[in-house]
């Protein structure tokens, strides 16, 4: 029967949860030839070469993490190994947000996507060097060093891999130089029709002048304008100055009226995220649309492996670090961490399936579990219980479901959940 049917696979008896198919059950879905050959409430046994249960677990369309820093060894400590990221952790596509720009693109799709079992995307740099160490170096993100033509030339002819454009807008920068890098980098997006990846909450220090009259709570106010349809709002929940919740703790005016006029948000886990600040940005209505891990060699420790020799010694680990990472997380803790602040899991899912998919216009190939298409699935364990979660503000909060990664696959073939850096839960 297996020889007749020709499966390579079934994953039998998992929860099946397709947000873009409207699939929600158990179901049993079968693989053959790195494809999805039937998705069915029950198929034999017999009819594949191996089968694997995953009753009791969660079977979702391949995660996608719409915020990695995978350029490896190019972006100095900064980048992480995309594998580790990826498929080792669960995850079957992950986007580097900013790594590459237009000088180095080459490089990263030669030595990072083409030798990746991840599937790996790029929100490209508005800026000439990308994400080489750029908080160590912040005069090199001046307007100088933004080469509009060039790195509209370099997404136009990469668009299989470049599916949007990074920028920063924050009170180190706008002290040193306004708003101006922002709308360079906005005229790019134009006119390369992507879409602008915004990061907001304070990045660099302030230089020596201190801040020239700008003030990092009107950023959002300046910035949103210059901005269209799709671009993502990201950062929400930073513990940072100048994010949507304001000196005063309140939620920034503008929010609301960028979302009605379809502007995205996009959670940017990271260093920057804080449970009191999401806290009061959810409660003031503010649901993200996706959600990325924004693991980095500055807040994510990998074990037996030392900095490039060479690049920065570490920051002083004070309050002020913005990079301060002392909370191990992933993009399922992140899943989590949005469930435990009272999202449902039907909320989630499609932060890291159908929603991503749409960010990068590619939910004809990604975001999906249907008859035919690649076969990148994630499976995940769901625990109940009473687990701790902290966040880098040492913020503690106790989950009663924590979604751990078991296994995935990439275009059929399966990657253990083995990454060194996945957290561990902790009972509360």
């Amino acid at each position: 029967m297996a020889e007749a049917t020709g499966y390579d696979l079934l994953l039998k008896g998992g929860r099946v949860m397709c947000p873009a198919s409207g699939l929600d059950g158990v179901r049993d879905i079968a693989i053959k030839g790195g494809k999805i050959a039937a998705i069915e409430e029950a198929i034999l046994p017999s009819s594949a070469a191996k089968v694997v249960d995953v009753s009791g677990k969660l079977v979702l369309p391949g995660l996608i993490d719409t915020h990695g820093h995978v350029y490896q060894y190019v972006t100095g400590r900064f980048g992480l190994d995309p594998d580790m990221v990826g498929v080792r952790s669960g995850v079957t596509t992950v986007i580097d947000q900013g790594g590459p720009s237009c000088m180095t693109l080459p490089g990263f799709r030669k030595f990072i996507v083409e030798r990746s079992e991840t599937n790996v995307l790029a929100f490209l740099s508005a800026y000439l060097v990308g994400g080489l160490e750029g908080h160590f170096y912040p005069n090199l993100y001046s307007p100088d060093g933004v080469d509009i033509e060039a790195t509209v030339r370099s997404a136009n002819a990469n668009k299989d891999i470049v599916r949007g454009i990074k920028g920063h807008a924050e009170i180190g920068g706008f002290a040193r130089w306004g708003i101006r890098v922002m709308e360079m980098a906005a005229e790019i997006a134009r006119r390369a029709d992507l879409p602008l990846y915004v990061h907001f909450g304070q990045l660099w220090g302030l230089p020596e002048s201190g801040a020239n009259g700008e003030d990092a709570d009107t950023i959002l106010e300046r910035v949103i304008p210059l901005l269209k349809e799709g671009d993502v709002l990201a950062h929400p929940f930073t513990r940072h100055p100048g994010g949507f919740v304001n000196r005063e703790g309140e939620v920034h005016h503008v929010i609301q009226a960028a979302l009605d006029r379809g502007l995205k948000v996009d959670v940017g886990h990271g260093s920057h995220f804080s449970y009191r600040l999401a806290r009061m940005a959810l409660d003031a209505g503010v649901v993200p649309h996706t959600l990325g891990a924004d693991m980095h060699g500055y807040n994510t420790q990998v074990p037996e492996h030392p900095a490039p020799a060479g690049t920065p010694e570490e920051h002083v680990d004070d309050e002020n670090h913005p990079f301060k990472g002392q909370a191990r997380f992933s993009l399922t803790q992140a899943m989590s961490s949005m469930m435990t602040l009272g999202l449902s899991l039907d909320q989630v899912v499609p932060m890291v399936t159908v929603n991503p998919a749409k960010m990068l216009g590619m939910t004809d190939t990604l975001g999906a579990l249907a008859v035919g298409r690649t076969a990148d699935v994630s499976v995940l364990n769901d625990e109940r219980g009473r687990f701790i979660l902290r966040d880098n503000e040492d913020h503690r909060v106790v989950a009663e479901r924590l979604l751990t990664p078991a296994f995935c696959l990439r275009a059929g073939k399966r990657f253990d959940a083995d990454s060194p850096i996945l957290p561990q839960a902790i009972a509360a």
